[in-house]
C-alpha cells in the first residue's frame, strides 16, 4: 500500500524520538520502567552506530520523582508536580547516562521552556545548542522544564505536551524524521479503546480538517498528558516544517528498529513542507 513511502524511512539521518510517560512505567505502578528504558537505550545507541543522529524527546520526570519519593498516585498541585519534576529529572538523567555509558555513547540533557521558543535570541541559542551537541555525536535527551514551567501540566497551557516539543524540536533541528512512541498502535477513525469498530489508518497524505476532528484529547493512561489531539497538533508541526512522523506503539521500543526498516508499523504522516513555515506561528497552534 506504502511500501514507497515506508522504504524512504530507511534513509533518515537526523531523527527526533518522543516517549510518553505511559510507555516508561509500570502500568500497575506508575513506577519507572528500567528494562524499557534499557531497551530504548539499546536501540538508540544501535541507530547511532549506523550513523543517525538522534534526539530524544522523554517524558518521565514527575513518574521517576513520586516514585523516588514514595508517592504512587499522580499528584494533585501544580507545586507538588514541579517538586517532583525537580526530583525526578535528576533520576531520569542519571539513569539514562549510566545506560548510555554503558554503549559506549554521550547523553546531554536539554530542558526547554516555552520562553525558549517565543524569545528569538532564546530560540537561536538552542538551535546552536542543539546542531553543537549532534556535531559532538552526543544523544541530546529534552523535556520541558517542569520547575520552572506550568505548560506541561494539564489545562494550564497548550505548549507543553511532549507530543507537540517533539515536533518543535523536529523543526527547529530539520530534522527528516519524528517518531512518536505512545501506548496506542496509530491514527484511528475513532478510540479504538471504546470504539471496537474504529478503523485503523496506516498513511496520512495530507491533514484535512476532517482528520483533525478525529482527535481525542484523552489519554488512557494516568501518567501522560498528551492524547489524539495534541499528536495530530504534533503531525501538523513536523510535516509543514519538513519532517516525516510516525506515531506508533511503545510497548516494544524495538518498533523503532522496524519502523527504520521500512515495516508497516504505526502511522504514518507524510512531510509537505511550507516554503512560509514559521515556527512561532506553531507554537500556540491549535485546531
Amino acid at each position: 500500500m506504502n511500501i514507497r513511502e515506508r522504504d524512504i524511512l530507511k534513509d533518515k539521518k537526523r531523527i527526533v524520538i518522543k516517549i510518553g510517560s505511559s510507555s516508561l512505567t509500570h502500568a500497575c505502578t506508575g513506577d519507572i520502567n528500567l528494562t524499557k528504558i534499557e531497551k530504548l537505550v539499546r536501540v538508540i545507541s544501535d541507530l547511532k552506530g549506523e550513523g543517525k543522529e538522534v534526539v530524544l524527546v522523554s517524558s518521565g520526570a514527575i513518574a521517576a520523582g513520586r516514585q523516588a519519593l514514595g508517592h504512587h498516585s499522580r499528584p494533585d498541585t501544580i507545586a507538588e508536580k514541579q517538586a517532583f519534576a525537580a526530583v525526578g529529572q535528576a533520576r531520569l538523567m542519571m539513569v539514562y547516562q549510566k545506560l548510555f555509558a554503558e554503549y559506549n555513547q554521550i547523553a546531554a540533557q536539554v530542558l526547554l521552556t516555552k520562553n525558549t521558543m517565543t524569545h528569538d535570541t532564546n530560540r537561536y541559542n538552542a538551535q546552536n545548542t542543539f546542531d553543537e551537541l549532534l556535531k559532538l555525536g552526543t544523544i541530546p535527551i529534552v523535556n520541558e522544564n517542569d520547575t520552572v514551567s506550568t505548560s506541561e501540566i494539564p489545562l494550564v497551557d497548550n505548549f507543553g505536551d511532549n507530543d507537540r516539543l517533539s515536533a518543535i524540536v523536529a523543526a527547529l533541528i530539520g530534522a527528516d524524521l519524528l517518531i512518536l512512541l505512545s501506548d496506542i498502535d496509530g491514527l484511528y477513525s475513532d478510540d479504538p479503546r471504546r470504539n471496537p469498530d474504529a478503523k485503523f489508518i496506516g498513511l496520512v497524505k495530507e491533514i484535512t480538517p476532517e482528520l483533525l476532528l478525529m482527535g481525542k484529547a484523552t489519554s488512557g493512561s494516568d501518567v501522560g498528558t498528551g492524547g489524539m489531539a495534541a499528536k495530530l497538533a504534533a503531525a501538523r508541526i513536523a510535516t509543514d516544517g519538513g519532517s516525516d512522523m510516525v506515531i506508533a506503539n511503545g510497548d516494544h521500543v524495538e518498533v523503532i528498529q522496524q519502523i527504520m526498516a521500512g515495516e508497516e508499523k504505526g502511522t504514518l504522516f507524510i512531510a509537505h513542507p511550507n516554503h512560509d513555515f514559521d515556527l512561532m506561528n506553531y507554537i500556540n497552534y491549535e485546531y
